[in-house]
């Protein structure tokens, strides 16, 4: 039976994760909370009735709470450079020096190149680019000073070129070019803090059941034999969220080959 190790790997550690109201970023932070993390969780759907898809903040911390964990919630919009300042400064007053930053909160249209519009572009760009670096920015001096940090950056398959013969459904070129961004962001950062003892990594989800690929359509009759348990993707993130900084850096992996690569199933959740 899954449970919270209050002693456990974590113990101490502060971790702040983003996009955590459902699906994955909640999986995540309920992973790092199993290991003793205090956790921050963000979102922009902090209660009931605030979003038409299911999932909240308060839902989130109710859950790590209920099993035993430690975890806050702090409303955000990461698509505001204010609002990005004010989460790392709540999350620090409440548990202290960010020690673990999970950059997976998302916003994404599927439009083909040519119809896609300037607003919805910058606004993707925003929250899935520069949100994940500006919060890097605002946690790495701590960091570095400490001498002690994880980042990881969640990214998507979508950041793989395509290949002939290509699909032409469209509509998610914008999406990969974010994604293939935010891997590149991740090792030169990597590069960078190496000395510094901080580590950043990148890694995919396989196809998951989450509440924003269903209002998307990703999973038909042609994908379903692809969907993988949420599971996966939280383990791999704690793993890389709690690995040597000296071994375990610049990485752009896949949950699945990586947790093989480790010799680890992923366990159940509270």
């Amino acid at each position: 039976m899954a449970t919270v190790n209050p002693n456990g790997p974590l113990k101490g550690r502060t971790a702040l994760v983003t996009g955590a109201s459902r699906g994955i970023g909640e999986a995540i932070a309920v992973r790092l909370a199993m290991e003793g993390a205090r956790v921050v969780v963000s979102a922009r759907t902090a209660e009931d009735g605030e979003s038409k898809l299911p999932g909240t903040l308060a839902g989130t911390v109710a859950r790590i709470r209920e099993a035993g964990g430690e975890a806050t919630a702090i409303k955000a919009d990461l698509s505001s450079e204010a609002e990005r300042e004010r989460l790392v400064a709540e999350a620090v007053a409440a548990y202290g020096p960010v020690d673990i930053l999970v950059n997976d909160a998302a916003v994404t249209f599927f439009i083909p190149v040519e119809q896609f519009p300037k607003k919805r572009f910058d606004l993707m760009v925003e929250v899935q680019v520069w949100a994940p670096f500006h919060l890097s920015q605002l946690v790495l001096p701590s960091m570095r000073e400490r001498r002690q940090g994880w980042i990881v950056n969640i990214s998507s398959g979508a950041g793989i070129h395509p290949q002939q013969p290509y699909n032409r459904r469209g509509g998610g070129t914008v999406y990969g070019m974010c994604k293939a961004a935010l891997e590149r962001f991740t090792t030169g950062l990597a590069s960078e803090v190496y000395d510094d003892n901080v580590a950043v990594n990148v890694v995919s989800p396989g196809l998951v059941d989450t509440p924003g690929v269903a209002v998307h359509g990703l999973i038909n009759e042609q994908t379903k034999d692809r969907v993988q348990p949420i599971e996966y993707i939280a383990e791999a993130v704690y793993r890389l969220a709690s690995g040597d900084p000296k071994t375990m850096t610049g990485r752009i992996d896949y949950a699945e080959p990586f947790l093989k690569e480790l010799g680890i199933a992923p366990g159940a959740l509270v």
